[in-house]
């Protein structure tokens, strides 16, 4: 049976990494209670860059106790617990390779919509003091997703979660999040993910722009990057990378020429 484990909120705030003052809002905190979930999130909880979190697609987030375990072993740590990874709901069950888009789920008396894989920035690198956690997270096919919020209502702890209905084309977070982020792009999957209209207008936009150009017989290897297709790949998919320069451009901008495959 499928349950909320807990319910993490947090609020952005200031955080030193690096030698830098970083605002975020990765570190969610259980809370007791039942809490309010509305259309943008829920209660006690923000974001501190909502051009790439929050919002109505992306209201709530969802990560499994499985991967949490997963990567216990992976990491070799002991220290990992649950907000880690910036969910609003660590749950038993939905694995993102079981779980569709579209899928409807009540819990308490809110009704949620899987909206989209989640998308992992660097802060979650910065939670973990671990940077290449972003990467792990899609290479391990383990991102989370997100919920949009069909019924208001009220969570908590303990609640059993309870499909209500299914996605159309059923097509799992994982499948949908390997189209985008890996090297093979079929046509006919691409061609099914964009018909799901549960699929969040960002990601139908990425898959839409990279089925345009499958179908044109370019590559543009992840829609996430710019369109390159006379240029050769030197290799797909992720390969360790070592640093051998930095160069401070501005305040703001660091580059890193030389950055060459181990």
């Amino acid at each position: 049976m499928s349950a909320i484990v807990s319910i993490n909120v947090g609020l952005p705030k200031d955080v030193k990494w690096r030698g830098k003052i970083v605002r975020t809002a990765i570190w969610k905190q259980p809370v007791d209670g039942r809490v309010l979930v509305t259309r943008l999130n829920l209660i006690g909880d923000a974001q501190a860059d909502l051009s790439g979190h929050g919002g109505e697609q992306r209201a709530v987030m969802v990560y499994q106790t499985a991967s949490y375990r997963y990567w216990e072993k992976y990491l070799r740590r002991s220290d990992v617990v649950y907000g880690n990874f910036s969910e609003n709901l660590p749950v038993e069950g939905l694995a993102d390779d079981e779980v569709c888009i579209g899928d409807r789920f009540r819990i308490g008396s809110a009704i949620f919509e899987v909206s989209q894989p989640s998308v992992t920035c660097y802060k979650v690198g910065l939670r973990l003091d671990h940077p290449e956690m972003p990467a792990l997270l899609v290479s391990h096919h383990r991102p989370g997703f997100y919920f949009r919020v069909i019924q208001e209502g009220e969570v908590g702890a303990g609640d059993r979660i309870e499909k209500v209905a299914d996605g159309p084309q059923q097509m799992t977070v994982a499948e949908i999040d390997a189209l985008l982020y890996s090297a093979h792009h079929p046509v006919e999957a691409l061609r099914r993910a964009v018909r799901i209209p549960a699929l969040s207008p960002g990601w139908q936009g990425s898959l839409r722009a990279l089925l345009d150009a499958t179908e044109k017989g370019e590559d543009l290897g992840n829609a996430g990057l710019s369109p390159t297709p006379t240029v050769p790949l030197f290799w797909r998919g992720f390969r360790p990378l070592k640093v051998v320069t930095s160069s401070e451009e501005s305040v703001d901008v660091r580059s890193l020429p030389g950055a060459n495959p181990q």
